[in-house]
């Protein structure tokens, strides 16, 4: 349990208390230092020009005018000055500290008068020691006080962008959150949605087929919920007790999800140039769902086509195409409400520093073509992306 922070009206009526003590036990030695003693009336003073600054906090000016006033009263009828500093002066602090420069400069003023004004009337035998206390005194009270009143300035700069930040950083993180859960659904749906409509239209006539079909959805809807599961844990990874996170897919199932494909009715030929090695997980992602959504596009939006992924490593390179050449020049094939995969494919080689092009092809069809580095010196100077499907 966290300790309470004690409130500052109570620590301000603690320091007003104390004072006012300090002060009574002070103007006790008065007749020792030649002054005339204290009676009530002198006391009444005192307690005016030291307890007000209990609420310092919530009104400084007035509580400065307050206990100047008291003490400039208290000067005039003769009493021992130093007994009525110390308000004065704690009031002064804060108005430095919480106000204006202008304002305080003002009190700083009006304090330092007062110091002259009580040495007249107590016909001190140095002025200009009086005089020079006055001023360093009063300027050392209002420059504590500006330094304190710019580093709480500060500190609430500070925190304010640390919110800033923080509320940026949820805002990113639900982004691409929510493009890998449309990486992940879009694909699957459109596969099972396909397959749904292709087992109701040959129930009948061919059973075998339809069968065929309700599997499919089966099998894809499995590995949707499975790549939503993964999703959850990603958000609650904070949980020490949550399940271990299935590791995320790989170009080495890209031949899983070309099946995916082929089934849901769209022919794609996969084609690898190069000699396959491991790369960097950021990288085999980025591809793989690449991959992924330009196959759903062309799934949903090519009509009756065929579609090809070219898949080549290079030396500090892979590059991917995936083309096809169904009704790619038709502009009603792009859904004007949609467009969130596009984003994700942009921004995900943006991410690794990658190249994306995405659009028809001359010959007819539509084309999206990845390059991204393979190596950390290569992504460092990748372009951003030059176009968008």
């Amino acid at each position: 349990m966290r300790p309470r922070t004690p409130r500052p009206l109570v620590v301000d009526t603690l320091i007003a208390t104390a004072m006012a003590v300090v002060a009574v036990l002070l103007g006790r030695e008065s007749r020792s230092q030649g002054w005339p003693e204290l009676d009530a009336r002198a006391y009444v003073l005192v307690a005016l020009a030291q307890l007000p600054v209990a609420l310092r906090g919530r009104h400084p000016v007035a509580v400065f005018v307050v206990v100047e006033a008291a003490a400039t009263v208290y000067v005039t009828l003769g009493y021992w000055p130093v007994v009525c500093t110390f308000g004065a002066m704690l009031a002064l602090y804060t108005v430095a500290s919480v106000r204006s420069l202008r304002a305080a400069l003002v009190c700083a003023g009006c304090l330092a008068v007062l110091w002259v004004y009580a040495g007249v009337v107590s016909h001190s035998p140095s002025m200009a020691s009086v005089c020079g206390q006055a001023l360093l005194y009063c300027s050392v009270l209002v420059w504590f006080g500006h330094l304190a009143r710019r580093s709480a300035e500060l500190t609430r700069r500070l925190r304010a962008e640390q919110a800033e930040r923080a509320r940026r950083a949820v805002a990113e993180e639900r982004g691409r959150i929510a493009r890998e859960l449309h990486d992940v659904v879009a694909h699957h749906m459109s596969v099972v949605s396909v397959q749904a409509g292709l087992a109701r239209f040959v129930f009948e006539s061919d059973p075998g087929k339809a069968r065929g079909a309700l599997g499919t959805i089966a099998d894809t809807s499995a590995e949707a919920l499975e790549e939503l599961r993964r999703m959850l844990q990603v958000l609650r990874e904070e949980d020490p007790d949550a399940p271990e996170r299935a590791p995320m897919p790989t170009l080495a199932r890209l031949g899983e999800l070309v099946d995916r494909v082929r089934a849901g009715g769209l022919p794609v030929e996969l084609a690898v140039e190069g000699t396959t090695r491991p790369l960097p997980p950021g990288v085999e992602l980025c591809a793989y769902r690449v991959v992924q959504e330009a196959l759903t596009n062309a799934l949903k939006h090519a009509g009756p086509a065929r579609a090809r992924v070219e898949l080549r490593y290079g030396a500090h390179e892979l590059s991917v195409c995936v083309s096809d050449d169904g009704e790619g020049a038709d502009p009603a094939r792009v859904p004007t409400g949609g467009g969130h995969g596009l984003i994700g494919m942009r921004e995900r080689a943006k991410l690794y520093g990658g190249t994306i092009t995405v659009g028809p092809r001359s010959e007819g069809g539509y084309e999206v073509r990845l390059t991204l580095p393979t190596s950390a010196a290569e992504r460092s100077r990748g372009d951003t992306p030059r176009a968008e499907r």
